[in-house]
């Protein structure tokens, strides 16, 4: 994931003007949202544990933290899971639009066409008259 605001992923600082706004904005929530996923790991942590009460203190800190490295792990493979599929599904996505607005074009410009002819043929057949 990316790192606090400002930094890139190499650790640099970034100046604002080098990132475009809808970029920007994307790096931001991706931050906020795997934030908020930690915090949901921490507090099912300790759910989890609040059901252990014969753990010694350092028993639970060490519950709480693999539970949470795992909770965590297995939420960036899902992530990652659906961040491939996206890609894809755009891809495939805009393959899909591309060929459709070749057909509607195709379409347009061949109406326009039959349309000039017919005008054509209408005002050559008024001429020969």
């Amino acid at each position: 994931m990316q790192k606090a605001e400002g930094t890139g992923r190499d650790g640099g600082m970034r100046r604002a003007a080098e990132i475009p706004l809808d970029q920007a904005v994307n790096e931001i929530e991706g931050f906020l949202l795997w934030e908020a996923e930690k915090d949901r790991a921490r507090t099912r942590a300790q759910a989890f544990c609040a059901g252990l009460p014969w753990l010694t203190d350092t028993q639970r800190r060490e519950v709480e933290l693999r539970y949470c490295q795992d909770q965590r792990d297995a939420s960036r493979t899902y992530l990652e899971r659906i961040a491939t599929r996206s890609a894809a599904l755009r891809t495939e996505y805009e393959g899909v639009y591309r060929a459709l607005r070749r057909r509607l074009i195709t379409a347009f410009l061949s109406g326009m066409v039959a349309v000039a002819v017919l005008v054509t043929v209408v005002a050559a057949g008024v001429n020969a008259r």
